[in-house]
């Protein structure tokens, strides 16, 4: 049976419903599952074959004994993946995975919808009502309060850098309501992310029942391994060992480390291609074995990556034996030369990820936004270095949908990506959030004062 353990290693373990109704462990760490389970060999021949909420549910199971049977995982799945995954060839063995297709139009969806439908479910079994709170710095804020929206027991407050988000992803948790409350702040994703983190550890406001839906919290990172096996295994013998290359654009680092639980369930992976913006501190980490914070977050048009500190980090960092705080203090060296075996850190900056937009569109026809853009450059500038990888399957992530940066996109190719149903009509609704200074006591007092 998988229990949660934190990676701080000074509270005891519990179960997955626990470690979703905390969201952060005790004593500040994050919850990672032991043991990682074993994909079976059975399940990675089938896969190709499988519907995506099947699939999902097979996968997620291990993790959820006793918590979650089967057959509600499945439930569950069903509800939460009812849009396509489209897996986008560009050029021979190279392919584009759209996660865009949501309700939100993000990748953020996977796991948002998930976790609504999870935490919604233990709310109604125990009756305890939930106050959820999530910083974003673009695309988290609008899948978590779209899953959220009107689920009885849970009360979602999304704290956002008010200058460093698009305006159709503002509007899209900003003009919902309801259940819903978002803060804008006059500061950076890192300073939300620790306002929220201070909050969970404040034993002033433990009869609020907190909980977080970033990727702090394990709900958010475990349906997020599904689709690495959901694409290797339409383009790979993964059940005869044929190994995938993937490229990740990566910030606050969950959607690398779905991946890396993946690979350590068994899936064949070549290599993680681990591709930031100009927040370079962990290519850097990676090369030098030292990690230095970046304070404040640098600003790049793939504004959902400003993140100076990556959370997930921490958990990056167990997993290969050592052992970070949540201040990002190394206590314990990670074994290196293992993480440089898996993962090939790159940085790309702006004028990079607007090169590679228009390249990608004249050269191959596709259609790429900043985010996924990081990830086709980090994964060209990998194949140019690692040429006896050219003729393995490769998967490059695309985050976020293209229209959620119509200006950019208009000023590279000329082109107006076509609004998906999510982002429709947004410019017509009332938006409604309040300003909140970037100061722990002003985020407390407003906490106690308008849900105590």
């Amino acid at each position: 049976m998988t229990s949660y353990y934190s990676t701080n290693r000074r509270v005891p373990e519990v179960d997955l419903a626990n470690a979703l109704l905390q969201g952060q462990a005790g004593d500040r760490g994050l919850f990672m599952p032991r043991p990682i389970p074993t994909m079976e060999r059975e399940l990675m021949r089938r896969a190709r074959e499988m519907p995506y909420p099947e699939l999902a549910a097979a996968v997620l199971e291990p993790y959820a004994t006793g918590t979650f049977t089967r057959d509600v995982l499945l439930e569950i799945c069903r509800d939460a993946y009812d849009f396509d995954i489209p897996l986008e060839q560009v050029d021979g063995p190279r392919h584009v995975m759209r996660l865009d297709q949501g309700p939100t139009a993000s990748f953020k969806d996977f796991a948002a919808r998930f976790m609504g439908r999870a935490l919604g479910r233990l709310v109604r079994e125990r009756g305890r009502e939930l106050l959820i709170l999530t910083a974003t710095s673009g695309d988290t804020g609008s899948a978590i309060a779209h899953a959220f929206l009107g689920v009885p027991g849970i009360r979602a407050v999304v704290l956002f850098p008010i200058h460093e988000v698009s305006e159709r992803q503002r509007r899209q948790m900003t003009t919902l309501g309801d259940n819903v409350t978002t803060l804008a702040l006059e500061s950076k994703f890192d300073d939300c992310q620790a306002l929220v983190k201070q909050a969970f550890s404040d034993p002033d406001l433990a009869d609020l029942n907190l909980t977080s839906a970033n990727s702090i919290n394990i709900g958010r990172l475990l349906p997020q391994s599904v689709y690495y096996i959901y694409a290797a295994a339409r383009l790979a013998d993964i059940g005869g060992g044929e190994r995938v290359v993937f490229s990740v654009p990566s910030g606050n680092f969950g959607d690398l480390m779905g991946g890396l639980l993946a690979f350590r369930s068994g899936l064949p992976v070549a290599r993680f291609v681990v591709a930031t913006n100009a927040n370079d501190e962990v290519p850097r980490f990676l090369e030098t074995g030292r990690y230095e914070r970046i304070v404040p977050s640098r600003r790049c048009i793939s504004n959902a990556m400003n993140v100076g500190h990556p959370s997930n980090l921490a958990r990056v960092v167990d997993l290969y034996g050592g052992q970070m705080d949540e201040q990002g203090v190394l206590h314990e060296p990670p074994q290196l030369e293992r993480m440089q075996d898996d993962l090939y850190g790159v940085s790309i900056d702006d004028d990079r990820t607007r090169a590679t937009i228009i390249e990608a569109y004249r050269r191959h026809g596709i259609v790429l936004e900043p985010h996924g853009a990081v990830g086709w450059a980090g994964l060209e500038h990998f194949l140019n270095r690692h040429p006896e990888l050219r003729n393995a399957p490769t998967v490059s992530l695309e985050t976020a949908h293209p229209a959620k940066f119509p200006e950019e996109i208009r000023a590279l190719i000329d082109l107006d990506p076509p609004l998906p149903p999510s982002l429709q009509g947004l410019d017509g609704r009332r938006e409604h959030y309040e300003e909140l200074e970037t100061d722990y006591r002003a985020f407390k007092d407003y906490l106690i004062r308008t849900y105590r």
